[in-house]
């Protein structure tokens, strides 16, 4: 089939979307018989009006709005792919050489994982098995795992022993991965055991540094973390929303745009 205006070729693509919930760019060229770098300019227009997610090599259908929903780790990965990897260096350059820094579960703590190549001795503790994982092909920096209940949704440890084991360290940078952000509400999630091991690692850290990309902000889950004033400093993309900036530099927070 081919589209022969810009118009039929997105009604196409969120048709495609909606009996196949993801595609691809090579698949959408095909289709519309547009070139791939048309395709992507098309998808990069449809996630601006929030009606697909862009990921790596295509696009998928944007998830329901859902307070209680705890979406897993393999399908966060997707969401804002090129964002995520932004952040995760952008955040990178708070960490000098001989840091003992904390790396919280989630897809863009992890991008921050893999931008530490500049480092030679560092400190880190986690409670990810994808960041430990990460950090292993290092082969230059102790690292930590917390012990505990292993959550199948986040590839993470959480439960008393994680928190049990976290009161033997303090002192540490956080990177703490936000699933919900709001000015009035501050940092919140979907999952209960999720919230009670972060809030013992922003009780225990030097600087709380959150590390998000902007479909983020504005949200609310569930649970609450912390609040505002408990976290110095955000690393996000520069899609966060009118007025951010601005809000955020009057209360107190560093923020770093990726």
């Amino acid at each position: 089939m081919t589209a022969s205006s810009a118009k039929e070729r997105r009604a196409l693509i969120l048709s495609m979307l909606d009996t196949s919930n993801e595609v691809s760019v090579t698949e959408l060229s095909r289709q519309t018989g547009i070139s791939e770098v048309t395709i992507r300019k098309d998808l990069t227009i449809l996630q601006d009006r929030n009606l697909l997610v862009r990921t790596r090599g295509g696009a998928m259908r944007r998830p329901m709005e859902n307070l209680s929903e705890d979406t897993a780790i393999t399908k966060k990965r997707m969401f804002n792919y090129q964002e995520k990897m932004r952040i995760g260096r952008e955040a990178s350059r708070l960490i000098k050489d001989g840091d003992f820094i904390m790396l919280d579960s989630g897809t863009t703590t992890l991008e921050v994982a893999r931008n530490l190549d500049c480092f030679q001795h560092l400190n880190i503790l986690t409670n990810s098995m994808n960041i430990a994982e990460e950090l292993m092909r290092y082969r230059r920096f102790n690292v930590v795992i917390l012990g505990g209940n292993v959550r199948l949704n986040s590839h993470s440890t959480v439960g008393p022993l994680a928190i049990s084991i976290l009161r033997n360290f303090s002192g540490y940078k956080l990177f703490l991965g936000v699933d919900s952000f709001s000015l009035e509400n501050g940092v919140s999630t979907p999952n209960l055991e999720e919230a009670l091991l972060n809030q013992q690692m922003i009780q225990q850290a030097s600087q709380v540094i959150a590390v998000f990309d902007s479909s983020k902000f504005n949200k609310r889950s569930y649970v609450h973390i912390a609040d505002l004033s408990e976290i110095q400093c955000i690393v996000t993309d520069k899609g966060l929303p009118a007025g951010m900036k601005t809000k955020l530099k009057n209360a107190g927070i560093e923020l770093r745009l990726a």
